[in-house]
């Protein structure tokens, strides 16, 4: 009896085991053939892993893994799942991420671990070398960096002595703003080229070169390197002291600035002291200098056994703009006065107003005035940087009826008041008097028959003395008025 017990329990045991290892068996996952043949991250992280799958519970989740460096799962490292997508219902696709702190290598290895604890075998890539056949390990790399960066402050050309050198070095002009430059990733490893030649052993951000050559320097993402990877260009000669070289400006010469700094850069050297006015600047010693102010600037460049100096006269460009009538001028009735702007601004753009009020229609350099008014135009230069310039002037009547009497006190200082001598409607235009005025010495300083209540014509200058004119009124039927005109300020 006991040995029937217990060959009823080692039944249950067998039967036990038999159905754990019957349930693990049947789970399986079969990797698909990868979309893609390598994984290049940085701005796009995002890739597929396609597999079938059977035996596991509805709630089972997936996540792909990838290998070390070497290819082994020993130490696996996870990728971040974006998504899951149910295929069919015994195929999923999940999209992941790999992590931003991968370490480039070219023999990663993929595989799927289920939440289960199962794991798949490796998935395959197509051989780019064999049509017919597969690979199971491939390029992965994060790239930190893929935008534009420069070298050598941007500038196309370095010079050095014979015998001396020049470093080339990756531009890294925002430090704080991490994306601004390579630099900033002290992962990034570099390959530099003397023309299409890799120099061996040069993968740091900086190139000490003593030989004539164009060189530029290449982000090494192994198979992942593309052409945003490298920089710009250099071309590299041997000068004595006395080559000839330049200075720009990043704003033109004459430069805009309208607050903006201009950057001044200069030629790659070993040394650099910048100067302004023949005066020496403290601390400027890069290859390049801001500033927003004019002047005559030289940097002594040593060169590694050579020295020269260049410069440049800078100058700001300061808009300039002016109309073709005085200020203040006058009309009569039915008359135009064509007012015509002259202006050094490029591609100038104009804003003609009367009484602060805009002229809808008016956009050119030209307007017909038919009315008096306080007048202005706007000039705006939209080329370069954006300058702004106004010209007010006043448009008056020439005939005033509301003046009853011959005015002896004028006060010509441009404020719209009283600025001109204003004579009664009987003694202006279109009455046929001749209106001659003359200074304390007797010199005619003006005359006329037809008078516009525009004297005096241009600004008349004084300091403690008011001076004093005399006028003389001749009517057409020879009514004679006489009298003075004194003028204040």
């Amino acid at each position: 009896m006991k040995i029937s017990i217990v060959n009823k329990y080692f039944f249950c045991f067998l039967s036990l085991v038999f159905s754990l290892t019957t349930t693990i068996n049947g789970q399986t996952i079969a990797p698909q053939t990868l979309t893609f043949s390598k994984i290049c991250a940085g701005n796009y992280n995002q890739f597929d892993a396609t597999f079938n799958h059977a035996g596991f519970p509805v709630s089972t989740t997936f996540e792909v893994q990838l290998s070390d460096i070497s290819g082994s799962f020993t130490n696996p490292v996870s990728t971040t799942t974006l998504s899951t997508i149910d295929v069919t219902v015994s195929q999923k696709t999940v999209t992941f991420a790999v992590p931003t702190n991968l370490i480039g290598s070219e023999n990663y290895k993929l595989r799927v671990k289920s939440s289960t604890g199962f794991v798949s075998g490796s998935f395959s890539i197509k051989d780019p070398n064999n049509p017919s056949g597969t690979l199971s390990f491939f390029p992965a790399y994060y790239k930190p960096f893929e935008d534009v960066y420069y070298i050598n402050n941007r500038q196309s050309t370095a010079t050095i002595c014979t015998g001396g050198n020049v470093t080339l070095s990756i531009d890294n002009p925002t430090p704080s703003i991490p994306n601004s430059s390579p630099a900033n990733y002290p992962n990034i490893k570099y390959k530099w080229y003397k023309g299409t030649t890799v120099i061996s052993g040069q993968t740091g951000p900086s190139l000490l070169v003593n030989s004539a050559g164009t060189y530029y320097v290449a982000i090494d993402y192994a198979s992942c390197t593309d052409s945003n990877s490298r920089s710009n260009s250099v071309t590299v000669s041997e000068a004595s002291g006395g080559t000839s070289g330049a200075i720009t400006s990043s704003l033109g010469n004459p430069f805009c600035s309208g607050g903006n700094l201009t950057t001044l850069s200069s030629m790659a050297g070993n040394s650099h002291q910048w100067y302004k006015d023949n005066v020496k600047i403290n601390g400027a010693t890069s290859a390049t200098y801001t500033t927003n102010q004019a002047g005559l600037y030289s940097v002594a460049i040593d060169f590694g056994g050579c020295n020269n100096t260049y410069s440049i006269d800078l100058k700001e460009f300061k808009m300039e703009s002016s109309i073709n009538i005085p200020n203040p001028s006058v009309i009569i009735d039915g008359e135009t006065k064509n007012v015509v702007v002259t202006t050094n601004a490029v591609n100038p753009t104009f804003q003609w107003y009367q009484n602060n009020t805009l002229i809808a229609g008016v956009q050119g350099n030209t307007y017909a005035v038919t009315s008096e008014g306080s007048y202005k135009v706007i000039v705006t230069q939209n080329s370069g940087c954006v300058i702004v310039d106004e010209i007010p002037f006043e448009v008056n009547s020439a005939v005033d009826s509301s003046v009853v009497e011959i005015p002896n006190l004028i006060s010509p200082n441009n404020d719209g008041i009283n600025d001109t001598w204003v004579i009664p409607q009987e003694y202006s235009v279109g009455s046929n008097t001749e209106v001659v005025i003359m200074s304390a010495t007797g010199e005619v300083v003006f005359t006329s028959n037809n008078y516009l209540n525009n004297w005096p014509e241009s600004q008349i200058d004084f300091k403690n003395v008011n001076p004093v004119y005399y006028y003389i009124l001749t009517t057409q039927g020879g009514k004679v008025k006489k009298g003075s005109i004194t003028l204040v300020k």
